[in-house]
């Protein structure tokens, strides 16, 4: 058991996404994550799914995804073979006083923030999922308003 990414192009008409996802409910197969959005070709969309299974149950998947339609083609995207990233915003409660502490946060993590009030900081950081649970835990005693994670992309490396 553990975490198995898998890149799926089909072909971009309503209803695919559903028909994909109906698959993995049919097998009873939690979806950790799934991020889609339209690749250099608008006509066609990447579906970037991460499941939690063994691999034989998730090389059976991928044959029964292979054989829907409007599916291009399924990839398996190996953590050595791929760079995987997600996208996080999280609002934090602010006040004058801890404000330029969390903006040195900020910093360390490379990332941005993206909106400011009298009372918060909204804070917009990318990469592995690790890095975001780690600026989650070091802002956690700040005073977490909001968490919103898109959910992760994947490519493979090289050509």
């Amino acid at each position: 058991m553990g975490k198995h990414v898998m890149g799926v192009l089909v072909k971009n008409h309503a209803g695919v996404l559903s028909r994909v996802t109906g698959l993995f409910s049919r097998r009873v197969f939690n979806i950790d994550s799934l991020a889609v959005g339209t690749t250099q070709d608008p006509e066609i969309s990447r579906i970037t799914i991460v499941v939690n299974g063994d691999s034989y149950t998730v090389d059976q998947v991928a044959k029964q995804l292979d054989k829907l339609i409007d599916v291009i083609e399924v990839e398996h995207l190996y953590k050595e073979e791929s760079v995987t990233r997600e996208l996080m915003l999280i609002k934090v409660k602010a006040t004058s006083q801890n404000r330029s502490e969390i903006i040195q946060l900020v910093e360390v993590f490379r990332s941005n923030i993206v909106d400011v009030s009298a009372t918060s900081l909204t804070i917009e950081v990318s990469g592995g999922s690790s890095k975001l649970e780690a600026l989650i835990e070091m802002l956690k005693p700040f005073g977490i308003i909001e968490v919103v994670r898109t959910g992760v992309i994947a490519i493979s490396r090289g050509e």
